[in-house]
C-alpha cells in the first residue's frame, strides 16, 4: 500500500513539473501568469487551471461571456405561478473553471480589499454563506479578466484612481 501511495506522489509531483516547465516556456503563458499572481486570493494550483480553461481573454467578448462561460451566472426559472424562483448557478458552462475558483473566492474574501470589501457588504445584507461566495467568484473572475485583458498587474485602488 505505500509502495502504491510513493507511486502517486511521484506521479503527481512528475505533472506539477511538468505544468510549471510549460508555464515558464513559453513567454505569453509566463506573463499572463505573473499578471495573475498579482491577484490577492490565486496561487500556484489556480493560475494554471485559469490560463488552461480561460486561454487568451481576448476569446472572450466582454467580462459577462467569460462569467456565462463559467457558469456562475444565477439560474433564474420563471414559469407559471413560481415566477422568479432562483435555484443556484446554471447548470451549463465549464464546471471546472467553476470548482477551481470556488477555494481561491474564500481566500480572496479574506486577503483580497476588493473582494473583502464586497464580501462584508453582501454579509450586512444577510446573504447566506454559499451565495456570497459565489459572488466573490463571480467578482474574482471579473478581476483576472480585466488584469489579463489590460496587462497591467493587479491594483486595489484602481477604481480610487478613476473616481478621484
Amino acid at each position: 500500500m505505500q509502495q502504491v501511495i510513493d507511486n502517486l506522489d511521484k506521479a503527481i509531483a512528475k505533472i506539477k513539473a511538468q505544468i510549471a516547465s510549460t508555464v515558464d516556456d513559453d513567454p505569453d503563458l509566463k506573463q499572463r501568469a505573473a499578471l495573475l499572481q498579482s491577484i490577492p486570493g490565486l496561487g500556484d494550483r489556480t493560475i494554471p487551471q485559469l490560463l488552461a480553461y480561460v486561454g487568451r481573454p481576448d476569446r472572450f467578448k466582454s467580462v459577462k461571456a467569460l462569467i456565462a462561460y463559467a457558469a456562475l451566472t444565477p439560474l433564474i426559472r420563471q414559469s407559471g405561478t413560481s415566477l422568479d424562483k432562483r435555484r443556484g448557478t446554471h447548470p451549463m458552462g465549464h464546471q471546472e473553471l467553476k470548482r477551481a475558483l470556488y477555494f481561491p473566492a474564500m481566500v480572496a474574501g479574506r486577503y483580497n480589499p476588493v473582494v473583502a470589501a464586497f464580501w462584508a457588504k453582501l454579509k450586512a445584507q444577510n446573504k447566506p454563506g454559499k451565495v456570497i461566495v459565489v459572488a466573490c467568484m463571480h467578482k474574482l473572475l471579473a478581476i483576472a479578466y480585466g488584469v489579463l485583458r489590460s496587462g497591467k498587474p493587479f491594483d486595489p485602488n484602481h477604481l480610487r484612481k478613476i473616481t478621484a
